[in-house]
Order: structure tokens, then C-alpha cells, then sequence
């Protein structure tokens, strides 16, 4: 019975044993099906799938950057142009502590604090850049050295870049403008403007002046290179080409040696000066002091450079020349009279008598000569300045009038321009009161608001280059050309050369006698006015008109005294001008901030710049110290 029951239990587990294996066997065939139906599936079903991401993960698509297009002058000078040299660049997502591969970068290879602090600042603005420069314009040297250490930084190469290079410095720096990296603002805007694509591969992009309003004729077409890679992501050879288009050649209509005499005529004081060809609405000087030197911002600005400009109290960064506004002070008279000219308001003969002040609603209006200058015709209005012949001819005309006829000049409006950032001004009337102002005391226009106004003073403010542009106008007889610094663009690939035209904004219905005796009493300003000893000898007739404009209002009955003010409190000193006076080629208005009286300060510079257009020559004025103080000077 013994054996019996031991034989049983042998076969109860045969039994079990040949089950188990069944169940195994079953399983490794089902496993195989499924490997098998996972291979069909791969290999077959998604064969096409699967070879071309190989493919793609052994070939590269690099984009290839194009050469930024050259700024140039009037007469061919280069103002930007392009060099190339090594950088050593971070990858930050290949990178795990930034930190520490930066210090040991450090030990092979010099890293200014200067050099950390740019890529600090470019990796918290840029955060999706796949590489970020820790190190520009290497030496050979460096880059040997880099090389031999190279493994022991993963995530950090060496590249050849291309560098913008600005060989003038901070001269025209406002015009020309300068580029810095592309950050999430400016991806966005190129996105909307459906042109991202074309900016793959390129880090930089115009950020102000001509390099950002012709950003797209001066950066060119991306090309493409398909490159085979091995295992570790490095390059092996080339398979396809296209290669990059270069960006277009822009030439201006400024001419780089009148604006270095303009820049060094103001020598370090603050203000502006816009010079226009009045038949084509060419700009042929734009300065706006003080400048920046726009090589800074070439790598990546390091942020003590950038706080000391962003923080300077001269706000070097600001374009005074299209975004500063001023009041235009006495520069505004012969506007006045051409108004009341054609607005039958006053003749060439009308007179006043001009007691030194004008007195309306038992306020007294005050000349700024004492006592005044007695009987005073239109002509002599303009040569000797009088305030009261003009507080009067305000009074007459209305605020209506005058902000209606100055509209037709420009003022108060964007001129249009080829710069970003222009600011419209401020042209004075009771709808602007009303739309400026919340409380309904406040958007009431008063008659005595408008006896300042008469005078360039009170409300007015308006920007260089409106004041040019009028002047400009009436220089050519009432032809409105739109202001343009860019003349002609080349296409490097086609050789073709495209001329930008002047463009007519419109022709400003005046009578050439009215327009023929501004321009003659103007020409009194520098002949035996205001304006006489600043044009003392010179070789041409021109037209001019001085002007100083309060910074800080004065009490009633207070009297002006420079001494006892702050300089940045002092009036601005003004001066437009126009030459030759039987065909002016040039308006021009310079405003020196704080300079005092129009004819010390800015009449100087704008007969430097004339002198220089007219004759070719450097004045005697040029060779003066910058800040010297003519106290004797006539007042405006």
C-alpha cells in the first residue's frame, strides 16, 4: 500500500510539472507573437516613420546667419560695418551648474566680473537662447587654450561670430542707432510681422535708429546647411548648402563731417539740432548731445554700463532730436507773422508802439528789453525780437487762428520721420486743453493763456525736428517733404540700386510776397539784429531767428536772473536758420538746453554748421572752448 501511494503522488506531480510547463511554453509563444506583431508593426507599418527620424537624427539643419547689411554717408563713409571673430558661448541646457563651469572657464581662460555680470543679465532676458557668449573677440591664444581643455566643459564651444562695429564712435550715434540681442519682445514682433523664419540662427537685431527702422533691408536672408553628425552631436561633413543672402547697403542722406562739426560745436552741453535740405526733405545733420557709444552694446552692454547710462541725469539714451520737446520761444515769431500775414491780421507796414510790456486783463506782459523798442513795424519785429508787438498780434489773432496756420506748418504733428520714437509735440488750442485736462476749471481756455502762446511760450512745445521742418517749409515756399535720413538702398545679390524719393506731404498755400518778406527779415536777424554778431563777416546772406525759452515760470513781477538759478533751471537758447537766402539749400534749428540767451549759445553752432556747408571750412568759433560765455551778447 506503501508503494502504491508513493507511485500516485509521483504521477500527481508529472502531472503538475507537465502543466506548468504547458503554461510557460504558452507564455514564451505569446510573448514572441507579441515582439513579433511590436517588429511587423515597427519595421514594416511604420518603416517610413521611424527612417526619417533617424534620418533627421543624423543629419543637422544649421542655419546659416547672413552678413548685416553696411550703413553708409552721403559720401560713402561707412558708419557700421561688420568684423568676425571667436566667442566663447554657453549652451545653459546642456550646462548643470552654470556657476561653477563659469569659474573654472575662468581658470583657462580670463572672465571679467564685467564679462559675468553681460551674461548674467543676457541669461535672465534671454531665456530661450540656446547659447549665450561668455567671452567675445577671442585671441588665438585663448582659443588654443580652450581647445586643449575643451573636455573638460561640456556644453561650452568655441564659434566664429560676426560683429557689428560702429568705427565713428559716439559721433551720430542717435542716428545710426546700434543692435542688441533678440529677447521675447522682439520674437513676438517679428512673429507678427510673419518673418520669424528668416530669423533663425541670428542673435542680433537692430534696436534703435537706422539699424531698427530698416531692420529688414540691412539684416538679409538666412541660408540653410544639412550637416551629417555623429553619436556625440559633432559635425562630420557637409551634404547640402544654401548659402546666406547679405543684407543691403544703406546710404544716408547725412553727411558724417557736417555732423562732427555740429557735435563738437555744442562741445559738452545737452541739446539738439536737426538740419534739412528744404527741396528734398534730406536730413543732413541730426545731433542730439550727449551721445553713447553704440560699440557697447555690440556684445551685450555689461550692466555698469548700462545703469551709467539708463541713470545719467543727462539721459544720454533719449533722441532729444525727435523725442525732446521744447518750447520754441521767440523761433516762433516769424511763424507768427507769416500767420498774421495771411490771415490779413497785420500788413508789411503795420505799427505799434512797443512800451516795454502789454497789458491785458490788469496783468502787465513784459518785454525782455526794458522800456521797450518804441515804434515797431512787422520787419522790425522780427529783427529786434519785440515780445509786446507779438503779445498784441496773439491777442488779435486768437488761439483758434494760431493753432489753426501752425498745424498747416507741421507743429504739434509727427513729421513722419524715418526714426522710431518720434513724439508728436504739443500744438496748444482749446480741444487740446480739453482732451490734456480732467477738471472742467482746468479745460477752460482764458484769453490771457493765448497773449504767451504769441511768443513761443506758454503751452507750446514741439520737437526739433517740427521746428526744423517748418522752417524747412518755409524755405521752400510752402513744400512740406517729408524728413528722411535714408537716400538710396543696394541690393549687394542684384546690383540694383533702389532710391528712396523725396516724398511731398503737402504744398502749404502762401503768397510768395509774404513768404519773400519773412525771409528778408529774417535775413535782418543776422544782418543787424539779434543775430548780427554771431554772422559778424560771413561770406553768404542767411536767415535766422533767435530764441530763449523759460524753463521755470517767474512770479508776476519777478525779474530773471541766471545767476541766482540752478544751471539745469536756466532758459534754453535757441536758434533756427536758413541760408542762402535766394535759394536756401539748408534749415537748420539748433536748442542748446540751459544755454541762456539764443544768440550766445545756440547761434554759434548753427553758423559752424553753416560755414562748414557753405564754404567748406571750420569757423573760428569751432576753435573756442565749449563752454565759453559771450555775457554781452544781444537777447533774443
Amino acid at each position: 500500500m506503501k508503494k502504491l501511494a508513493e507511485l500516485k503522488n509521483h504521477e500527481k506531480e508529472l502531472y503538475f510539472f507537465q502543466l506548468r510547463v504547458g503554461f510557460a511554453g504558452a507564455a514564451v509563444l505569446l510573448a514572441f507573437a507579441l515582439l513579433l506583431a511590436r517588429f511587423v508593426h515597427l519595421q514594416v507599418l511604420q518603416h517610413d516613420t521611424y527612417a526619417s527620424k533617424a534620418e533627421d537624427n543624423r543629419i543637422s539643419i544649421v542655419p546659416i546667419a547672413p552678413n548685416r547689411g553696411l550703413i553708409l554717408d552721403r559720401n560713402g563713409v561707412v558708419l557700421a560695418r561688420n568684423y568676425s571673430a571667436y566667442t566663447l558661448e554657453i549652451f545653459p541646457a546642456k550646462v548643470k551648474d552654470l556657476e561653477r563651469t563659469i569659474h573654472e572657464l575662468g581658470e583657462v581662460i580670463e572672465v571679467q566680473p564685467k564679462d559675468r555680470g553681460r551674461f548674467r543679465k543676457l541669461h535672465a532676458e534671454v531665456r530661450n537662447a540656446e547659447s549665450l557668449p561668455i567671452r567675445t573677440r577671442l585671441t588665438d591664444e585663448e582659443v588654443a587654450r580652450f581647445a586643449a581643455n575643451r573636455y573638460r566643459f561640456p556644453g561650452v564651444e568655441i564659434k566664429a561670430r560676426l560683429f557689428r562695429q560702429y568705427p565713428h564712435g559716439e559721433l551720430a550715434s542717435h542716428v545710426i542707432g546700434y543692435i542688441g540681442r533678440i529677447n521675447q519682445k522682439d520674437q513676438e514682433r517679428l512673429a507678427e510681422l510673419d518673418v520669424d523664419a528668416n530669423y533663425r540662427g541670428t542673435d542680433f537685431i537692430g534696436k534703435a535708429g537706422v539699424e531698427a527702422s530698416y531692420q529688414q533691408e540691412l539684416h538679409g536672408t538666412t541660408g540653410m546647411e544639412q550637416v551629417e553628425i555623429d553619436a556625440g552631436g559633432r559635425g562630420i561633413r557637409t551634404l547640402a548648402r544654401t548659402p546666406a543672402q547679405a543684407g543691403n547697403n544703406v546710404t544716408l542722406t547725412l553727411d558724417i563731417r557736417l555732423q562732427e562739426v555740429a557735435e563738437v560745436a555744442f562741445g559738452e552741453r545737452r541739446g539738439a539740432l536737426v538740419a534739412i535740405e528744404p527741396s528734398t526733405g534730406g536730413v543732413l545733420a541730426l545731433v542730439s548731445k550727449p551721445g553713447f557709444d553704440p560699440n557697447l552694446f555690440v556684445d551685450g552692454i555689461d550692466p555698469q554700463s548700462w545703469a551709467e547710462l539708463n541713470n545719467s541725469p543727462d539721459r544720454p539714451l533719449n533722441n532729444r532730436a525727435i523725442a525732446g520737446v521744447y518750447p520754441p520761444g521767440s523761433t516762433f515769431k516769424p511763424f507768427m507773422a507769416m500767420a498774421a500775414l495771411e490771415l490779413g491780421k497785420r500788413s508789411f507796414k503795420s505799427t505799434i508802439h512797443d512800451p516795454g510790456y502789454f497789458e491785458f486783463g490788469g496783468r502787465r506782459f513784459r518785454d525782455s528789453k526794458p522800456g521797450g523798442h518804441g515804434t515797431v513795424d512787422l520787419y522790425k519785429s522780427i529783427v529786434v525780437s519785440s515780445d509786446t508787438f507779438y503779445y498784441q498780434l496773439a491777442n488779435d489773432m486768437g488761439i483758434d487762428a494760431i493753432a489753426g496756420f501752425m498745424g498747416r506748418l507741421g507743429l504739434g504733428a509727427k513729421s513722419g520721420i524715418d526714426l522710431e520714437g518720434e513724439a508728436t509735440g504739443v500744438l496748444p488750442s482749446p480741444e487740446w486743453k480739453q482732451k490734456r485736462f480732467r477738471r472742467p476749471e482746468q479745460q477752460k481756455w482764458y484769453a490771457g493763456e493765448t497773449i504767451s502762446i504769441g511768443i513761443g511760450q506758454g503751452y507750446n512745445a514741439y520737437t526739433p525736428v517740427q521746428l526744423a521742418l517748418a522752417l524747412a517749409t518755409l524755405a521752400a515756399n510752402g513744400d512740406m517733404y517729408r524728413p528722411r535720413l535714408v537716400s538710396y538702398i543696394d541690393n549687394l545679390r542684384t546690383g540694383e540700386r533702389r532710391h528712396l524719393e523725396p516724398v511731398l506731404q503737402q504744398r502749404v498755400a502762401l503768397r510768395p510776397e509774404h513768404v519773400e518778406f519773412v525771409k528778408q527779415a529774417m535775413a535782418g536777424v543776422n544782418k543787424e539784429g539779434t543775430g548780427a554778431r554771431a554772422f559778424a563777416g560771413a561770406a553768404y546772406a542767411s536767415g535766422g531767428k533767435t530764441g530763449t525759452a523759460q524753463v521755470i515760470g517767474l512770479k508776476q513781477g519777478e525779474k530773471y536772473d541766471e545767476k541766482k538759478v540752478a544751471e539745469r533751471h536756466r532758459d534754453h537758447s535757441l536758434f533756427i536758420a536758413f541760408a542762402p537766402v535766394d535759394n536756401p539749400r539748408i534749415a537748420l534749428m539748433v536748442i542748446v538746453e540751459n544755454g541762456g540767451f539764443g544768440a550766445r549759445a545756440a547761434a554759434p553752432i548753427a553758423r559752424s554748421v553753416l560755414d562748414y556747408f557753405l564754404l567748406g571750412k571750420l569757423p573760428e568759433a569751432m576753435l573756442r572752448p565749449a563752454g565759453e560765455d559771450d555775457s554781452d551778447a544781444e537777447s533774443d
